[in-house]
């Protein structure tokens, strides 16, 4: 067998030039829809939400959504938009629940410097 002497076929050549940032158009919601927060992914493209109404729920993230990702600057700019009410609070889940001004809430999380991350 000869040798694998390159660096890879034709295809990786070809596709080495393509733009993936794309900018895509912002969706907003229809009737019967309803925007929420993801607090946490259940894994078989279900997940519990929190809804613009203060209610929680087990939701499904159909097909034709399922690989999208969504930027942090989405929501951004829904809430500039007026489609999100004013008193909601972007990215409150993802760091579960903790806030800068909560007073002695958040004190149990571990802060690494630089030369700790490299150690890990």
């Amino acid at each position: 067998m000869p040798k694998n002497k390159g660096k890879g076929g034709k295809n990786r050549k070809r596709g080495k030039n393509e733009a993936d940032d794309e900018k895509r158009e912002l969706v907003f919601k229809e009737d019967g829809q309803e925007y929420a927060q993801v607090q946490r992914m259940l894994g078989n493209g279900r997940c519990e939400a929190t809804c613009i109404d203060g209610t929680k729920r087990l939701c499904h993230i159909r097909g034709k959504m399922h690989k999208k990702k969504y930027m942090p600057d989405e929501a951004r700019l829904l809430k500039a938009y007026g489609e999100l009410p004013e008193n909601t609070r972007l990215n409150e889940g993802i760091a579960g629940g903790l806030d800068e001004e909560d007073d002695g809430a958040g004190d149990d999380y571990i802060e690494f410097e630089d030369e700790d991350i490299d150690k890990i």
